[in-house]
C-alpha cells in the first residue's frame, strides 16, 4: 500500500496545504512595497506617491478595508489609484469607506475592466493558454457577452467629489504647495478602451513633473508613453502573477508584458527613449479566484527623488 499510494497521498497533502496557505493566509497578508525612483528635476524636494491598485473589493472584506484605511498614516504627497477597485456590484460603499481616509489627500485615478464589468468564473489554466497563444482580454479574444455591469459611475462621482483627477483618456494636474504635477492617463487597454491619440504629445511644459498612468501595462501603451518621453509610468492589472513559483516568479501577466516585469520597478524603452515603469501587484483578487501564492497583496509607496 505504501508503494502504491504513498507518493500520490503526499502530493495531495502538499497541494492541500499550499491551497490552504494561498487562500487562508497569503491572500490577506497585506504588504507595503517601498521604492525610490530618481525622476525629479535637480533641486526639487522628494515626493511621496502612494499607489493602490486592483483592490477588487467584495462585500465583507473588513481586513482589507482596515488595511487600506491605515495607509493614510503614511501621509503621502498624493495618491494614484490604478484601477480594478471592484469585484462585486455591491462593493462600492465598502470601497469608498476603505479609501475614504486616502481621499483626503490629492489624487488621481484610472479605471480597469473590473470597475466596468463584474468578473466571470473561468478556468485559471486559460491564462496560461492565452499567454502561449498571444491572446489577452479583448485583445485577441472574443468580446464578453452577458457581462454584469458594475456601478462605476458611483465610484467616479465620489472620486471626483473628493478632488481626485480622472485620467481615463485624459490629462490633468495636481498642485502641491508650489509644485505642479502633470498627469496623462489612459482608459483600460485590456478591454480596448485606450485612446492614446486623444492624449498624445508628451509631457506638458510648465509642470515640475509629468507622469503617465494606465491600468493594464500593454506594450502598445507603454511604447507610446515611453516614446513621448514620460519619465515614469504607473500601472497595475497583473496581480504580480498572483500564483507564482517560489524562486522562479510569475508564469502569466494577463497582458503582453513579459513576466520579468510583472511587478515592481523596471524600465521600458521605445523609440530610443527609456521610462521607469512601476507595476503594482495590487491588493486583491478576482472574487472567483481568492488565492495568492508567493505574491502577497500590496500597495506601494514611491519616493520620487532628483535625477543623478
Amino acid at each position: 500500500m505504501r508503494a502504491r499510494y504513498g507518493v500520490p497521498l503526499t502530493l495531495t497533502a502538499v497541494g492541500a496545504a499550499g491551497l490552504a496557505y494561498a487562500a487562508g493566509f497569503e491572500v490577506r497578508s497585506f504588504r507595503l512595497r517601498r521604492v525610490t525612483v530618481p525622476v525629479l528635476p535637480r533641486g526639487m524636494r522628494p515626493l511621496r506617491v502612494l499607489q493602490v491598485s486592483d483592490i477588487h473589493m467584495v462585500s465583507g472584506q473588513s481586513k482589507k478595508q482596515r488595511w487600506l484605511q491605515s495607509l493614510a498614516g503614511l501621509r503621502p504627497d498624493f495618491v494614484i489609484n490604478t484601477g480594478d477597485n471592484l469585484s462585486d456590484p455591491e462593493g462600492v460603499p465598502e470601497t469608498l469607506d476603505a479609501l475614504g481616509p486616502l481621499m483626503e489627500f490629492p489624487g488621481a485615478y484610472v479605471f480597469g475592466s473590473n470597475d466596468y464589468y463584474g468578473p466571470k468564473l473561468r478556468n485559471p489554466a486559460r491564462y496560461l493558454f492565452e499567454r502561449v497563444q498571444g491572446r489577452h482580454g479583448l485583445n485577441g479574444n472574443a468580446p464578453v457577452v452577458g457581462a454584469v455591469h458594475n456601478p462605476w459611475e458611483e465610484l467616479r462621482d465620489a472620486f471626483d467629489a473628493a478632488g481626485w483627477v480622472g485620467l481615463s483618456n485624459c490629462r490633468g494636474r495636481l498642485k502641491l504647495e508650489g509644485i505642479e504635477i502633470a498627469l496623462t492617463g489612459l482608459d483600460d487597454p485590456h478591454i480596448k478602451r485606450d485612446r492614446y491619440a486623444e492624449v498624445a504629445g508628451g509631457p506638458e511644459s510648465g509642470a515640475d513633473l509629468s507622469l503617465a498612468v494606465v491600468h493594464a501595462p500593454y506594450l502598445r501603451s507603454l511604447d507610446a508613453f515611453a516614446a513621448d518621453g514620460y519619465p515614469l509610468i504607473l500601472a497595475g492589472h497583473t496581480h504580480g502573477g498572483q500564483l507564482c513559483i517560489p524562486f522562479y516568479g510569475a508564469l502569466v501577466t494577463n497582458c503582453d508584458l513579459d513576466p520579468d516585469r510583472v511587478k515592481g520597478l523596471s524600465t521600458h524603452t521605445a523609440a530610443g527613449r527609456t521610462s521607469f515603469l512601476h507595476v503594482s501587484a495590487g491588493c486583491g483578487t478576482n472574487r472567483y479566484t481568492p488565492v495568492r501564492f508567493a505574491c502577497p497583496p500590496e500597495a506601494t509607496l514611491l519616493t520620487l527623488t532628483a535625477r543623478p
